[in-house]
């Protein structure tokens, strides 16, 4: 099975059911404990506490440890990027995904031409 690192913005087009994410149902999601934190925060502002806890627990398996190589990476990479205004939890999954030698999955436009990615909007 395909494995990628999604971010948040991938996780929520899958849950909205956005077409174009529909080749990756199959793909097997991996994410951090900090995708997971603003997953939930996400949902909370759309679809409340009960929807997002409930996404919290399901997405809860996927979660892959960083370590702090990619943290100090992740950092170099957002401040060489700082003009994009990437996000620190997107710097982060980005490198994991380095890391674990996959891809990114994203929408974020920030991500669009960058090296190890599958954007997909």
């Amino acid at each position: 099975m395909t494995e990628f690192v999604f971010d948040t913005y991938a996780i929520i087009e899958v849950i909205k059911g956005n077409p174009n994410y529909a080749p990756y149902l199959d793909a097997t999601p991996i994410i951090n404990q900090f995708t997971l934190a603003e997953l939930c925060y996400c949902l909370l502002k759309d679809a409340g506490i009960e929807k997002s806890f409930e996404y919290v627990d399901k997405y809860e398996r996927f979660v892959s440890s960083i370590d702090t190589s990619a943290i100090k990476e992740a950092a170099a990479f957002r401040y060489q990027h700082k003009k994009q205004k990437i996000s620190f939890t997107d710097a982060i999954g980005y490198m994991q995904a380095k890391k674990l030698k996959i891809k990114f999955l994203t929408g974020d436009k920030e991500f669009e031409n960058l090296p190890n990615v599958e954007f997909i909007k």
